[in-house]
């Protein structure tokens, strides 16, 4: 059974693309330019933020995890009004339905 390799990319190379990263229009550009896909650039620039000096608890990593819940809940939300939203018209439908016209029934007047 051969050795697996841990890392495809030195560890100078990796440092340069981050800095190019940093002052880059295209991220897409820059990781054709270097031969690799961009997704792994993003890894890289991650892994980075908590390796150096950045902690799990770093102010990038709360805000990152702050809008991943905050896009959950919105989702939810949104779940919700769609459901409550199809239920007011089924019970509004239902209404209109078993009134009839809608007209109030003819009565006789009393004549005194």
């Amino acid at each position: 059974m051969g050795k697996r390799r841990v890392g495809k990319y030195p560890e100078a190379f990796r440092r340069m693309a981050l800095e190019r990263m940093k002052d880059c229009v295209s991220v897409t550009a820059l990781a054709k330019e270097l031969g690799v896909d961009r997704t792994v650039l993003y890894h890289w620039q991650r892994n980075t933020d908590v390796s150096e000096g950045g902690t799990a608890n770093s102010p990038v990593r709360k805000l990152r995890k702050e809008v991943r819940d905050l896009k959950r809940v919105l989702a939810e939300k949104t779940l919700e009004v769609d459901f409550f939203k199809g239920a007011l018209q089924k019970i509004e439908a239902r209404r209109q339905s078993s009134s009839g016209s809608g007209g109030t029934a003819s009565t006789t007047k009393c004549g005194k």
